[in-house]
């Protein structure tokens, strides 16, 4: 590429990596926020019940998931477009190791099972990948 279109490329990625990051940051905080907020609210209005604190953590989990995802992207952008050099691929492989660790992890502790592992019960999944509650979490709203 020419000077005045890498400046450009650059540019863009320099920027798309700040948007990334904020979008990572701002999306764990609102999901906690909410999640605390919420629960707060339900604890308050109905009182304590068993699963509260499970629903809480499964919530945190979910922000905590997704945040996770624009931080990797905005690793992978820096890497590839800004700072290419042996040393940054494989600081970005430990990252993109250590994320994918808490992710299985967080995945596990959400479902108790594997990403890879099929639930008993179809109804769970696709109530997780649609954004709704699993059964046995409807109780609580």
């Amino acid at each position: 590429m020419t000077g005045p279109m890498m400046a450009l490329v650059q540019e863009v990625a320099e920027w798309s990596i700040a948007l990334l990051e904020l979008m990572g940051i701002g999306t764990i905080l609102l999901f906690s926020l909410y999640a605390t907020v919420t629960n707060v609210y339900l604890l308050v209005t109905k009182g304590f019940q068993k699963d509260l604190f499970q629903a809480y953590r499964l919530q945190l989990a979910r922000g905590i998931l997704l945040g996770l995802e624009f931080l990797v992207a905005a690793d992978i952008i820096k890497t590839v477009a800004i700072e290419m050099s042996f040393t940054n691929v494989g600081i970005l492989a430990v990252i993109v190791l250590i994320r994918t660790f808490l992710s299985f992890a967080i995945e596990l502790e959400m479902t108790n099972m594997w990403p890879w592992q099929k639930p008993p019960d179809s109804r769970f999944r696709k109530s997780i990948q649609h954004g709704g509650t699993p059964p046995g979490e409807q109780d609580l709203q």
